[in-house]
Order: C-alpha cells, then sequence, then structure tokens
C-alpha cells in the first residue's frame, strides 16, 4: 500500500530551481531549461504495523531520471522514470532489496510549482509541494497552499485508477539549515491527511485513511536547485474487514551528481574487458535500464541456487569490471529455461539473481542498497528454448549497470 513512501516531496528535483538572493529576502520560483536532466535517489526507513502491533521493518530505494523535453510560457514538460526496490527486515538473515516496481510519467510544472498531468499517470506521489508564493520571503515566512497525492492501489485494492487524496501543506521558511555539514536554504513542509474512501470492489478496502508528512527541504543556490530533503511520514489505513494497517518511518533523498551514461561507449569498454580477460559464455548489450552484462549457462548445483566453485572465478573477473563504474547501481537478475512450473521458475531464477548478488556484495563491488534483485523466470529468453543450445543460453544470470 504505501510502498511509495519517499517518492513524497521528490517532485521538488524534477525541475531546476532558481533562487537568487536579494536584500529584502529570498524568492522562489521554477525557471525551466530544455534538456535539463536529473538523476535522485530517495531512501526509506518504515516500520510496518497490524492492527497496532509491530509487523515487520521495510527499507525502500527509489530512483528517479527525468529530462525536460520542453518549455512553453514557462511550463516545462517532464519525461520521467520512476524505480523502487523493497527489503522487508526481521524476516530473512539478510533480505536482499528486490525490484519492485518502475512507472513512467509525463507532466508539466508551471514557474509556481504547479502540476498538470494526465490522470492515467501514477508518478510523481505527491503533487502541487512545494509551490511557492510570488513575493520575497524573510525567515519565519509562512503560506499554504492545496496538494494532493495519488496512490497505486491496484494490487492492495484492485483500484485500478491512481487515487486522489488532497491536502493542504503548509510552509515555513527556516533561513539556513545544515546538510552533511553544508548550510543551505531550507524551508519545511507539512501536511495532514483524513479521507474516508467509498466502497470499492475487492474482499478488503480502505475506508479511511489517515496521514501526516512533515518535511525539510534543502536548497543549494550554487547548483540553482533543491540538495536534498528529510521526511517523517505516517500512514494508516482502516480496512473494511476491520483491520489497521499502518507505516510509520523516516525518508531523506538527495541529486545525484553522476554523468549521464555514454552506454554505447562503455558497452564496448566492457566487450573488450570480457575479451582481454577471456571470460567465456559472456555478452554484453544496451538495455532500456543500462548496460547488461550477460552470463550465459552460468552453472549452480542441480535445482539449486548453489553456485558451483568454478563459477566464482568468473564473477571474481566480472567483479573487476564493476569496479570500474562505482557511480552506478546494479540489477541483478536471474533467468531459466522453459522447464517445470512458472511459479518453480520465478522462484529459482530470484533465488539464483540473489546468489550472484551476494557474492559481489561479500566481494565489496556495492553495498548491498546499491544492488537490486529480480527473478524474470522463462519470460525473457534469448534463445530457443526447443534445442540444448538455447536452453543453456536462457539459463543465465544479467549483471546490469543502472542508468538510473
Amino acid at each position: 500500500m504505501r510502498k511509495t513512501s519517499g517518492w513524497g516531496i521528490l517532485a521538488l528535483f524534477l525541475a531546476q530551481v532558481w533562487h537568487p538572493a536579494v536584500l529584502s529576502g529570498e524568492t522562489f520560483f521554477y525557471k525551466h531549461q530544455t534538456g535539463d536532466k536529473y538523476r535522485i535517489i530517495s531512501r526509506v526507513d518504515e516500520g510496518v504495523y497490524v492492527n497496532r502491533r509491530f509487523s515487520h521493518r521495510s527499507e525502500i530505494v527509489n530512483r528517479i531520471a527525468a529530462e525536460v523535453r520542453g518549455v512553453q510560457d514557462g511550463v516545462a514538460q517532464h519525461e520521467a522514470v520512476f524505480q523502487t526496490a523493497e527489503r522487508a527486515l526481521g524476516t530473512d538473515k539478510e533480505p536482499r532489496f528486490l525490484w519492485n516496481r518502475e512507472y513512467r510519467s509525463v507532466f508539466g510544472r508551471n514557474p509556481q510549482g504547479y502540476i498538470t498531468i494526465d490522470p492515467q499517470y501514477f508518478m510523481p506521489v505527491v503533487r502541487n509541494v512545494p509551490v511557492f508564493p510570488e513575493e520575497d520571503l524573510k525567515p519565519g515566512a509562512a503560506w499554504s497552499a492545496e496538494g494532493y497525492e495519488m496512490h497505486d492501489f491496484r494490487a492492495s485494492f484492485g483500484i485500478d485508477e491512481p487515487y486522489r487524496i488532497p491536502f493542504m501543506a503548509h510552509y515555513t521558511f527556516l533561513g539556513n539549515r545544515e546538510w552533511q555539514g553544508k548550510e543551505y536554504p531550507a524551508f519545511s513542509v507539512s501536511y495532514r491527511i483524513f479521507v474516508e474512501p467509498g466502497m470499492v470492489s475487492g474482499e478488503a478496502y480502505p475506508i479511511r485513511i489517515m496521514g501526516a508528512s512533515d518535511q525539510v527541504v534543502y536548497w543549494d543556490r550554487g547548483l540553482s536547485q533543491a540538495a536534498a530533503y528529510q521526511e517523517q511520514f505516517r500512514m494508516v489505513f482502516t480496512l473494511s474487514n476491520g483491520v489497521t494497517i499502518e507505516y510509520r518511518g523516516r525518508a531523506e533523498a538527495e541529486i545525484l551528481e553522476s554523468r549521464i551514461m555514454d552506454k554505447e561507449q562503455i558497452a564496448e569498454e566492457i566487450s573488450d574487458d570480457i575479451s582481454r580477460l577471456g571470460i567465456g559464455d559472456v555478452s554484453v548489450r544496451v538495455t532500456d535500464e543500462g548496460i547488461a552484462i550477460s552470463l550465459e549457462d552460468i552453472q549452480f548445483q542441480p535445482d539449486s541456487a548453489v553456485l558451483l566453485p568454478t563459477e566464482q572465478h568468473k564473477l571474481d573477473s566480472i567483479a573487476t569490471i564493476l569496479m570500474r563504474y562505482q557511480d552506478r547501481d546494479i540489477l541483478v537478475g536471474g533467468h531459466t529455461a522453459l522447464a517445470g512450473s512458472a511459479a518453480g521458475r520465478m522462484q529459482l531464477s530470484q533465488e539464483r539473481a540473489g546468489a550472484v548478488a551476494d557474492y559481489l556484495i561479500q566481494r565489496q563491488v556495492r553495498s548491498p542498497d546499491r544492488v537490486v534483485v529480480q527473478g524474470y523466470g522463462a519470460e525473457r529468453p534469448i534463445a530457443d528454448n526447443t534445442t540444448d543450445a538455447g536452453r543453456h543460453r536462457n539459463r543465465r544470470v544479467e549483471i546490469t549497470i543502472l542508468e538510473n
């Protein structure tokens, strides 16, 4: 339900912000340029409570890549990709981040921060936050404006359309505040939610939704854009079957200054490294997500996710390549041949991807929060499953260096 925690104020980052200092105070408004590109990452740490009893703790990593495609009359048209991965703590010894969802969105934003967007899009979740008054602001200045959240309740309650929850946001200009050892102009954003939805189809649906969000946003005058934000949040869902589910925690986000990937060049570099190192049964290709390194016919013990010792040398060589691109997170995807049940294939592919991810983490190629695992089963074959050679190729693990 809440799983998009932390998307909140991320809409702040999806445009360039002009923030000049003037004698009478600070003036905030958006000024976009065609071709502006942004990469943002947020991390969420939340506790989940069922009927007021603690259930588990979750960590969520959200990644955003956005580009301003055009500007007309001050309104910037954005195209953005939102990706989320999650792990539930307290349920496994060392839980992995599992790929959750990817969303694409197109929207416009005017100089004061108001969004125009087709109702089909689920992202960004929080909209018309922040919006700014057309006046200079001194520390302590306060203003308010209407905003709303749009939630994805398809999996939770079978609600197909984005679900709209309105609120009134209250702002205060705080003056200078410290973030990671530096001072930035900052303001707070707070809002409260209370709605009682109507009946929808399904065994259980929300009859009452309550929530609160308290945020501090930090602006970087030198970069002319938001530097980071911190949030404390709480969302409580009372369901029609009498169950109450609560999400409570904190989130923070920051802009990433890493350059846009030259995918073709990086793919060529990696291919050269693979040839030089003599790594067999490995190919490289450019994908929408980034650059995929495909370990074809990777060997595990039969019907298990236990890597054979002979494969560790191959992974050691791949690890040396991945270390050259440490500013990028990685996605480890598992794939199987067309054998057994669909559920069994999906489970096995995820476990095998997890085994490769664990090995790379143990080699300190990336920290656990920068590795995402996903199982695809036999959904994405690259060869003919009716031949032995084709099945060997399809039985693979792909390590994708993510652009986002």
